[in-house]
């Protein structure tokens, strides 16, 4: 029986890369509307070069890109890059087609929902506070919880843990195989792909059931749940 159902949050619920490319490509524009005079590609391409370092949720990444480039921080070009940045990242963080309709039709069938994310806490739950979805989780877990990242069987286990449920229980679904995949069969979960968020052009998987729409979710679960209820209901099922 399916009891719950685990997400990944970056580009399975929401698609987090478009957002964070348009995202830079205005605070690029907001620093150079500002004084920066240094052509816009060159600029992008050392702030992704940052990000590459340091990690995609660092936080302080136009500070050290203006020291690495100017050899000092200028507030008037910092504060324009960093305004920029989170009006367009508020207005590009957006649910993928069918997410809210998904959830709820999970929701209605009695499922408990989990995020299992490598994000920090306050950034995981800002995301979900944004998207209006964080009144819809029993449990989230973020890099914090355990001090692994996935394909860690720690983040997965907690979740586990936290909902109170075997691991056979639950699927999970994210966009990263190596990750997400691979880190929630370590434990024993079913897992699916979602291959509507896949930046990666994989071509396989690995995963129990591949996604090309989150709702699909929803038709699997009734299948794996119908049948189980018939096999119980069946003369050969009863004990």
């Amino acid at each position: 029986m399916i009891r719950a159902i685990i997400f990944d949050l970056d580009n399975t619920l929401t698609d987090f890369m478009k957002m964070k490319r348009a995202a830079i490509d205005a605070a690029v524009d907001g620093m150079r509307d500002a004084g920066l005079a240094l052509p816009r590609d060159e600029v992008a391409a050392r702030i992704y070069q940052v990000y590459e370092r340091e990690g995609i949720e660092y936080q302080q990444v136009f500070d050290i890109f203006l020291k690495e480039a100017l050899g000092r921080i200028d507030y008037k070009i910092l504060s324009s890059g960093i305004v920029a940045y989170r009006r367009a990242r508020d207005s590009y963080l957006v649910l993928y087609p069918h997410v809210n309709l998904t959830l709820l039709e999970l929701l209605k069938r009695g499922l408990k929902l989990a995020v299992v994310s490598d994000a920090p806490r306050l950034q995981a739950f800002m995301r979900l506070a944004h998207l209006q979805l964080h009144h819809l989780f029993d449990t989230v877990v973020a890099f914090e919880d355990t001090g692994e990242r996935k394909p860690s069987p720690k983040p997965f286990q907690r979740a586990i843990e936290m909902l109170g449920i075997a691991p056979q229980e639950a699927i999970m679904i994210g966009d990263w195989p190596e990750r997400d995949v691979a880190g929630a069969a370590s434990v024993g979960l079913r897992t699916a792909f979602a291959r509507y968020g896949d930046t990666f052009g994989t071509v396989n998987s690995g995963a129990d059931y591949e996604l090309n729409d989150v709702y699909e979710l929803v038709s699997i679960v009734d299948a794996l749940n119908g049948a189980l209820v018939a096999a119980a209901d069946s003369p050969s099922g009863r004990g």
